[in-house]
């Protein structure tokens, strides 16, 4: 490995970081305002009625999923969907850490102690606008 390898190699570090951090921050923000929706078939109805007021989709999946294919038919459709109205889509590839800045909130809710033997799916995650002028 030469110097300029491990140079940009930590840049590449940093700049996924600092990535992270933000997706944090938006995905606390979110949860506060109550703008996420959660699951594939969930943020696929979304999509289908108000495509406008999402700005951020996240598809989450790990090495275990990659081999699902009904899974991945339904994230390439969601990503045609997302680009055909312009909407942002980061892939994770760590759906546990998703699933704890999500579940840390949301644990307290009503809705999941109805299901707490089956988690959430976290394959997709959909952060919406506010319909207020904050955003």
């Amino acid at each position: 490995m030469t110097l300029e390898e491990f140079s940009a190699g930590e840049q590449k570090t940093e700049r996924m970081d600092k990535v992270g951090d933000a997706l944090e921050e938006v995905l606390s923000k979110a949860l506060s305002q109550r703008t996420i929706t959660v699951g594939v078939y969930e943020a696929a109805k979304l999509l289908n009625v108000d495509p406008d007021n999402v700005v951020l989709c996240l598809l989450a999946a790990d090495e275990d999923d990659d081999r699902d294919v009904a899974l991945q038919i339904h994230f390439t459709l969601i990503q045609a969907f997302c680009c055909e109205n312009d909407i942002n889509i980061l892939r994770v590839s760590n759906p546990g850490r998703l699933a704890e800045l999500l579940l840390l909130e949301t644990d307290a809710s009503p809705a999941s102690s109805e299901g707490a033997e089956q988690p959430p799916d976290l394959h997709c995650v959909l952060v919406t606008n506010p319909h207020s002028s904050q955003w």
